[in-house]
């Protein structure tokens, strides 16, 4: 059988930044011909950045991006890399009407290409578009209706990219028609709880339906609330893992695979599959047998719930930081839970020395409290400092006579207050502490403790909370470091400290009950009557759907985090500000 070495580049696109991920092609490009790859890939979208939501829509930023390509192909071959294929994503736009879908020639469409020799050899789009969960590809672009098949060395590779693979049907069916060799699709598959499992279940599955080996290759990195987690495949038909990427690194896999040598005499322009028009790309090159010495391919090794959730989080805050062009951050760090854990991660993904907190107590504030924020700070060596807002609250409280919830809420807003006057001050972007539960049932001041312009944990619940910052300091242990986060922090009953010996569970459930419910109702769409069928107590439905209707509008205006769960806020959960549906 023919032998077929092949490099996957599991990098990470910035979106706008066709300069910069231009060059990392050709460093990547470098990389792998320096390992002897004879076929070279990067994700979806890789020139523009993924997704690119409506800068689609903008016909400057599409013509950016093919002229691009171009000069890529070219480049390539300047600096001596042009005899290695290289495939590669980037925006692009359809050359026909599309009458079915009511769009003109020039449509933008996410297409890759296949660069060789100085010049752009194949150019395709994607066949299937999502149109669900955090997916609004339907809104941009064009489907494609071809099956590129590069005939390398002897061996059939069929190309496709992400959703491509999702769907029945399709390039995968059509590959197999094809008598394709391999099966290599390009990706920019969001992260999510569990959905590694998920995925190697599907590439097993569609493997096995094109009968060759699939190759799925995925970006890493983060955009806005998406975070791109790699774990980049290569599955043999029978299901066997011949290779797997690392978790959120970038790193480049290279294999040898052996392949079936390509047989097939179908012309240009054979309707396949859904209607597929074939299209082959004689790229040249003998068969190659196997090497003497084989790159015997890595298998990363799986890691638990928590390290992975903890490494999605670090990764989304460290790309939003870095990405938006901020060297350092600022928290107010109160000694409770929530903001120790924001600290613990910002400290870990933009280094000690560039997280910058504050503790603002209050008459309220505990003790122990005030003890523990500057515990964190020791241990971790982050930059901390106490400013009191006792005088600005009395200020405040003598000219307004506050009482109850507008009291404890004006001592939430002087924090939010002082903390973007620093902001502004010292040029720090401030990260807001908010959990999903909290965010959930409204339990947040606007324009207080929402205060900021990224929230490291506003999709993960409150108990997962508790978990992460155990596993955070048992991870220390193991690694003979000190533990970042005080112990007493994480045994101490969660309390806002905006009134005498106040805790959570004056105006909450118990945390565990309370996700439990909002999982149903939140990522599992389930209406009221069914929850209350699961067991659960009518009358805390009943509260929780409600605070959880109500508080909407507040989630509105609740900065970016990063998405982990199958439904997060924001991209994902989209229901409208004004609803008099109140029956879950």
């Amino acid at each position: 059988m023919p032998n077929l070495r092949l490099a996957l580049s599991q990098i990470d696109p910035w979106v706008g930044d066709i300069a910069r991920n231009s060059d990392e092609v050709v460093h990547w490009t470098r990389k792998a011909a320096e390992a002897g790859a004879q076929l070279v890939a990067f994700p979806e979208l890789m020139l523009t950045g993924y997704p690119v939501e409506d800068l689609a829509l903008r016909r400057s930023f599409v013509e950016a991006s093919r002229t691009a390509l171009v000069e890529l192909a070219e480049r390539l071959a300047a600096e001596g890399l042009g005899e290695l294929p290289v495939v590669v994503g980037y925006l692009g736009r359809s050359e026909q009407d599309v009458p079915r879908a009511g769009r003109p020639a020039g449509s933008p469409q996410n297409c890759a290409a296949v660069l060789h020799r100085g010049t752009v050899v194949n150019r395709f789009a994607k066949h299937y578009l999502p149109n669900y969960g955090v997916f609004d590809e339907y809104r941009y672009f064009v489907p494609g209706n071809q099956l590129s098949v590069l005939r390398l060395h002897g061996v059939d590779v069929a190309l496709a990219i992400c959703e491509d693979i999702w769907q029945d049907g399709g390039r995968v069916a059509a590959a197999r028609e094809a008598g394709a060799g391999l099966l290599l699709s390009i990706n920019g598959s969001p992260y999510e709880r569990n959905k590694d499992d998920v995925r190697l279940e599907l590439v097993a599955r569609r493997a096995a339906e094109a009968g060759c080996p699939l190759v799925y290759l995925n970006m890493v990195g983060a955009q806005d609330e998406l975070i791109f987690d790699g774990d980049s495949l290569v599955v043999a038909a029978d299901g066997e893992v011949l290779a797997r990427g690392p978790k959120f690194e970038e790193s480049l896999l290279v294999l040898d695979l052996d392949l079936p040598a390509a047989t097939s005499d179908q012309t240009d322009g054979l309707l396949l599959s859904d209607g597929l028009r074939l299209v082959r790309t004689d790229l040249g090159g003998e068969p190659l047998p196997a090497p003497a010495e084989r790159v015997t391919p890595g298998i990363a090794a799986e890691v638990g719930d928590e390290a992975e959730i903890y490494q999605a989080l670090v990764t989304g805050t460290r790309a939003y930081v870095r990405k938006n062009g901020f060297k350092s951050v600022l928290i107010g760090l109160s000694g409770g839970i929530d903001s120790a854990l924001v600290a613990a991660i910002a400290v870990d993904a933009v280094g000690a020395g560039n997280v910058h907190c504050v503790s603002m107590p209050s008459r309220y504030s505990s003790q122990h409290s005030r003890d523990d924020a500057a515990e964190l700070a020791e241990r971790t060596g982050l930059n901390f400092r106490t400013v009191s807002i006792a005088p600005m609250f009395d200020a405040y409280m003598e000219s307004l006579g506050l009482s109850g919830l507008a009291e404890e809420n004006l001592q939430s807003r002087l924090r939010g207050t002082l903390l973007m006057a620093i902001s502004n001050q010292e040029g720090h972007i401030v990260l807001a502490p908010g959990n999903k539960s909290e965010l959930a049932v409204g339990y947040s001041t606007l324009y207080g403790d929402s205060v900021g312009a990224y929230g490291p944990i506003k999709d993960v619940y409150k108990s997962l909370i508790f978990r992460l910052a155990s596993w955070r300091n048992e991870e220390a242990v193991r690694r003979g470091e000190t533990p970042p986060i005080p112990e007493n922090t994480i045994s101490k009953p969660p309390s806002a400290e905006l009134r005498p010996d106040q805790v959570d569970t004056d105006s909450l459930p118990d945390y565990d009950l309370l996700d439990t419910v909002l999982d149903l109702y939140v990522e599992g769409d389930q209406g009221r009557d069914a929850i209350v069928a699961a067991g659960f107590d009518p009358e805390l439905v009943d509260r929780i759907v409600r605070l959880v209707d109500t508080a909407e509008y507040k989630r509105r205006q609740y900065p970016p985090g990063p998405k982990i769960s199958v439904k997060g806020f924001g991209r994902d959960r989209r229901l409208p500000i004004t609803n008099r549906w109140r029956r879950g």
